[in-house]
């Protein structure tokens, strides 16, 4: 069976975290990838430095998609609440980690903003899932999350691209996957992530965007690193 990815620029597939201390740390960054890269996550570690919502809005104005990663959890109205306060703020994707009524609580007000639900983190492996006291496995809790995600009007998914395959299998296009941890060789890194894969396998899985940090981040030519990747995704995508 042939994967069902959605259509998408292919420049935008690429999606670089953001995972810096600062805005104005940020902004420099951004400025070194120039039109390498055009979409950027903002995630916990830079939502907690001042200007986070001017660096939002200045990325808007370079034109860059933005997706804010802060992984709401709470109870609903609050969950709901803060999904208001992204909307009409040029915000692409949010996520949220919690359970139904939550997901349902951001997805009545999404408005402009995408929400996509965390299946399973990348930095867990099936033994942290015991430890947790999930009793099932890793590719069985995913599945079963995208399908709650998609009843309560959430528009697609984090996960793995261990599991985007089977994601894309079950569900097709009906939901988009958004993979991180993907590193672009074999994870060679000392770092948290465990359930990793690379550039072309995680695309081959199913995956509609993957989300790149470290590797781009720490390379010795940040700007190089992402253009090499966006090669990789030139070759897998005609557009």
């Amino acid at each position: 069976m042939t994967v069902q990815i959605k259509t998408i620029p292919r420049a935008e597939r690429l999606i670089v975290a953001l995972d810096v201390a600062g805005a104005e740390e940020a902004k420099t960054l951004v400025q070194d990838l120039g039109d390498s890269v055009s979409f950027y996550k903002v995630g916990l570690e830079l939502f907690m430095a001042d200007g986070v919502f001017g660096l939002i809005d200045w990325l808007a104005r370079q034109e860059k998609s933005v997706f804010v990663d802060l992984k709401f959890f709470d109870i609903p109205e609050t969950v709901r609440a803060a999904v208001r306060g992204l909307r009409n703020r040029s915000v692409t994707f949010t996520t949220v980690h919690g359970n139904q009524a939550m997901l349902e609580a951001a997805g009545e007000e999404k408005g402009d903003v995408k929400i996509l639900a965390v299946t399973a983190l990348t930095s867990l492996d099936q033994g942290d899932l015991d430890d947790l006291g999930f009793q099932c496995d890793i590719q069985e809790l995913v599945l079963s999350r995208a399908r709650r995600a998609l009843e309560a009007g959430c528009d697609g998914v984090i996960s793995s691209g261990l599991e985007a395959l089977a994601l894309k299998r079950e569900l097709g296009a009906r939901l988009l996957v958004v993979t991180p941890g993907v590193r672009p060789v074999q994870n060679r890194l000392t770092d948290d992530q465990k359930r990793t894969v690379d550039v072309a396998q995680a695309f081959a899985n199913g995956a509609d965007y993957i989300v790149v940090g470290r590797p781009i981040r720490e390379a010795l030519d940040p700007r190089a690193a992402a253009q090499a990747i966006q090669a990789t995704i030139a070759t897998l995508f005609s557009a």
